[in-house]
């Protein structure tokens, strides 16, 4: 994954996580991803997400894969 887009995505999960009032400790529950994995892919030394990832996050904000990748 090009680190243009990994840092695309930290920044669109922790506008998301804040749009909903969440914390990362909230979205972890949440999602079943452990939170320092959160911390990790909201910084910008974010790491590579999985499908599966990108989906349980989806699946926590409410939104489909597409809409959470939609940047």
């Amino acid at each position: 994954m090009d680190t243009a887009i990994r840092l695309k995505l930290a920044r669109r999960i922790r506008e998301l996580r804040k749009t909903k009032g969440m914390t990362q400790e909230q979205l972890s529950e949440l999602s079943g991803i452990d939170y320092k994995h959160i911390q990790l892919l909201e910084s910008n030394k974010a790491p590579a997400a999985k499908l599966d990832t990108i989906e349980k996050l989806a699946k926590a904000f409410g939104i489909s894969p597409s809409k959470l990748l939609k940047f």
